[in-house]
């Protein structure tokens, strides 16, 4: 197996990954898939969604074997959360 280096500053791939879920990915995904993860190629914007992280990563480099790959959890500003929440009382 190969290791994919990436070909950008973490910056530069942030600001990819997120103008192109923003801009063309949000409104295909939003509204059936809350809390899934969209695994995005942020060169050429194909992307797959998956109640998995592996499973949506593993469809788009399946097509895309180069992908350089940005996540996102549909309706979350987080893909995941460390550490406890509070429980709202009730």
């Amino acid at each position: 197996m190969t290791v994919r280096q990436p070909r950008y500053g973490k910056e530069e791939f942030a600001r990819r990954g997120d103008e192109i879920y923003e801009s063309h990915v949000r409104s295909q995904v939003e509204a059936d898939n809350h809390g899934k993860i969209v695994a995005i190629d942020i060169e050429t914007g194909a992307f797959e969604v998956d109640a998995s992280e592996i499973a949506a990563c593993d469809r788009l480099e399946a097509s895309h074997p180069d992908a350089q790959i940005w996540i996102v959890r549909i309706g979350s500003r987080h893909v995941r959360r460390f550490g406890g929440r509070m429980k709202k009382a009730v």
